[in-house]
Order: structure tokens, then C-alpha cells, then sequence
């Protein structure tokens, strides 16, 4: 689904003379977690008298930031009927409106996770360990342009690079902590279906079972794409570490990897028919620098492509 349309046409319902907050938009939603991910939709409205980016506010009546400026977000504020002094909106709590019409989508991707995740086999179930690819998507500032997705295959062996694929996609899904899958899929299955060389795990950049609803990107694609997975994150998501072992009420969801001493580890964990063992086997015996190969060299390979197509 589009989320921004979706999200620009919950507000477009604010009537005329009434304001809304950035939390309310985003329960309207379904989840107070996408409450960023609206204000950074608010900032990239590409056309403001369309659709009332101006009307979105802090829940204490601070106005928040505007494209155009605060001078005409003020302006706009006014010739609603809606007063501001100090830099807040006068008589918040009667000029309030959250009475959105809306059937929550994302309480239904929610749904979907643990539906997906009920799909998951976490023990090795492949043939062989020969290719490796690693993923990457590389986001345009404006994110109404197209991000570019990569993936590079290596020998799992030689190391070397066998094959790399870039694709160029428009994006409909802003990032929001535990739905980062439904913004990157939709790219990395495109430029996955397009190799030529299929390899016999792919890894991730993000989470496999490490996630509160045990459905990271890894295993959503993993699921979808019928195919051995690994998640590899920058950052804990959550859980307690404890001897270089994510925990999650006392039970194992991932592993910290480091490539060397000193240098910031990785969260590895399952994604879809890999044990926890060969996950991080593969991880070690891929790392060069921080991130296993795979993953850092399509990581270089999806920015320098948007680079040279901007």
C-alpha cells in the first residue's frame, strides 16, 4: 500500500478551523510508533495548498516544522481561523480534531507479521552453502525519487564476486521502527528475481527473528521469497545481551558478532530456514571489515549507483 497517500489523505479530513498532532495521525494509523515517520511525510508534502501539512502540530500546541517556513506556516494558520501566539496554537484542546475516518493499516501489517512469522523454520534447509549474496537499498533525499537496490554474490569459498545486480524503484512506505520490511521489500525482491546467479542464502541488512514479533525483514523476505536468510543489524533492536547472545524473556533470538576488538559489533539472527549456528558461521567467515562482505559491498554499490544516476 501507499502509506504516504494514505497518510497525506487521513489529512486532508481536518476540517476547516481545526488542527491536528503528529501522535494522532499516526494512532489514526494504527501505531504511535509511525509518529516521526509523519513528520518527515509532513516535511516532503510536495504540495502543501493540496494537502495541509501546515494543520500537523505537537500534541503541547508548539507548531512544529514546515517546508515553506514557519512565517507561512503561521500565515496559512491564520487564514484557517487558527489562531497562534508564542509560537503555539491558541485554545489547543478546542481546535483539536482527531475523529479520522480510517481502518488502521497498520494494525493489519501488524496482522500480517505474525502470520508470517508462524511460516518461519529456524534450522538449516538448503543443499548446499556455495554463493552468498548480500542486500542493500540506497534512499534518494527526496524519497519521492527512486531508491536503488543492490545485491552483490560471492563465492562463499573464494570470496570473490560472482555477480551484481542494481534496480532502480519508486518507494511508498516511510520508515517506521518494526515495519522497515514494507519499506524495503518491494525493492530488494525486484533486483533478487533479476540475478541471474541465485545464491544459497542471502543476508540482510536488518533483523531476522530478532524483532518483537519475531518477523525482522529477514525473515519477512525470507518467508515471501521462499529463501535461506540471515539478518545482520547495525543496532540492537531489542532484547538483553547477555554472552554475545540476544535474549528475549531468556530465550535465544540472536547473537553479537565482532569482526575485530574495538570495533562496533553486529546483531546477528535467523531469518528463514538457517540455524543459529550457520548464521553466525557464515557471518564470521564473511567479515573483512565490520559488515560481512556481501552486505558491505552492496551497501557501497547501492549508493555510488544513486549517486551516478542523480
Amino acid at each position: 500500500m501507499n502509506l504516504f497517500e494514505y497518510t497525506y489523505n487521513l489529512v486532508r479530513q481536518i476540517p476547516s478551523g481545526k488542527i491536528s498532532t503528529y501522535g494522532a495521525v499516526a494512532k489514526a494509523l494504527g501505531d504511535i510508533r509511525a509518529s516521526r515517520a509523519v513528520g518527515r511525510m509532513m516535511n516532503q508534502n510536495p504540495d502543501a495548498d493540496d494537502m495541509p501539512c501546515f494543520k500537523i502540530v505537537y500534541s503541547d500546541g508548539r507548531l512544529g516544522g514546515f517546508g515553506r517556513g514557519i512565517e507561512d506556516k503561521i500565515r496559512r494558520l491564520n487564514n484557517d481561523n487558527i489562531a497562534v501566539k508564542e509560537g503555539r496554537i491558541v485554545d489547543f484542546e478546542n481546535v483539536f480534531f482527531n475523529n479520522f475516518e480510517t481502518d488502521y493499516p497498520l494494525k493489519k501489517l501488524r496482522q500480517n507479521q505474525i502470520k508470517l512469522s508462524k511460516n518461519l523454520i529456524i534450522k538449516d534447509d538448503f543443499n548446499s552453502l556455495d554463493t552468498i549474496a548480500g542486500v542493500d537499498v540506497a534512499y534518494p533525499k527526496n524519497e519521492f525519487e527512486k531508491a536503488c537496490g543492490a545485491c552483490v554474490v560471492v563465492d562463499y569459498k573464494t570470496k570473490d564476486v560472482i555477480e551484481e545486480k542494481t534496480v532502480f524503484a519508486l518507494t511508498d512506505f516511510p520508515y517506521i521502527p518494526t515495519y522497515f520490511s514494507y519499506r524495503e521489500y518491494p525493492v530488494v525482491e525486484k533486483v533478487i528475481k533479476n540475478l541471474d546467479n541465485k545464491p544459497s542464502v542471502i543476508l540482510f541488512d536488518g533483523n531476522g527473528i530478532l524483532h518483537p514479533y519475531m518477523c525482522g525483514f529477514a525473515s519477512h523476505a525470507g518467508v515471501l521469497l521462499n529463501y535461506p536468510s540471515i539478518g545482520v543489524a547495525k543496532n540492537l533492536l531489542f532484547g538483553e545481551v547477555r554472552d554475545n547472545k540476544v535474549l528475549f524473556n531468556n530465550k535465544k533470538i540472536g547473537h553479537v558478532v565482532f569482526s575485530k576488538r574495538g570495533v562496533k559489533p553486529v546483531y546477528v539472527s535467523p531469518g528463514h530456514r538457517v540455524s543459529y549456528s550457520t548464521c553466525v558461521n557464515i557471518v564470521k567467515n564473511l567479515l573483512k571489515f565490520r559488515f560481512p562482505e556481501p552486505l558491505r559491498l552492496a551497501h557501497i554499490l547501492s549508493k555510488k549507483s544513486l549517486v551516478q544516476r542523480s
